[in-house]
């Protein structure tokens, strides 16, 4: 009994330090992200797709 208490510790606070990590490192990069405006702009061509201009025949 005393060897599953000894390793489960362990685990249960590592396991809450990485848990605790990832919420403020989520709640941080949310705020910045939600502070940058975002570009409405025209999509881009795929991939590939050379555009001819009207001179170029």
């Amino acid at each position: 009994m005393g060897y599953i208490i000894v390793i489960s510790l362990p685990m249960i606070l590592l396991l809450l330090i990485a848990a605790i990590g990832c919420y403020l490192f989520g709640k941080s990069r949310g705020r910045t992200e939600a502070t940058i405006p975002q570009y409405y702009g025209p999509p881009a061509p795929p991939h590939g797709v050379h555009l001819q201009s009207p001179n170029n025949k």
